[in-house]
């Protein structure tokens, strides 16, 4: 299985670790063109995180570059679910303000 599955609506479904282990590119580049042709059509990814099962600094700087990326690309990006351990990470690194949790 992969790391994320995109869906026709623009919902992103994370799995398993998002760690420096499984993340070696950034979100966009992640992409694959269909993926990204859904995203920039529905201008919106909600990235699901409730199938995280671990997650590192790797993962929140891999989130952080999705907002960005989608903001370059004209996509709003939020995201839902997000693990205790990583919200509890963006605090004590100050960046929990630059993530659009629902």
């Amino acid at each position: 299985m992969s790391l994320f599955q995109v869906s026709d609506t623009g919902k992103i479904s994370v799995h398993g670790h998002l760690d420096h282990n499984t993340l070696s590119k950034d979100f966009w580049v992640c992409l694959s063109g269909a993926e990204q042709d859904i995203l920039k059509r529905t201008k919106t990814c909600t990235i699901d995180l409730s199938d995280v099962e671990r997650v590192d600094s790797a993962g929140l700087a891999w989130l952080l570059n999705a907002i960005r990326d989608g903001k370059q690309q004209g996509i709003d990006v939020s995201l839902h679910d997000m693990p205790e351990k990583l919200l509890k990470l963006a605090k004590i690194s100050d960046l929990d303000s630059f993530l659009p949790v629902n």
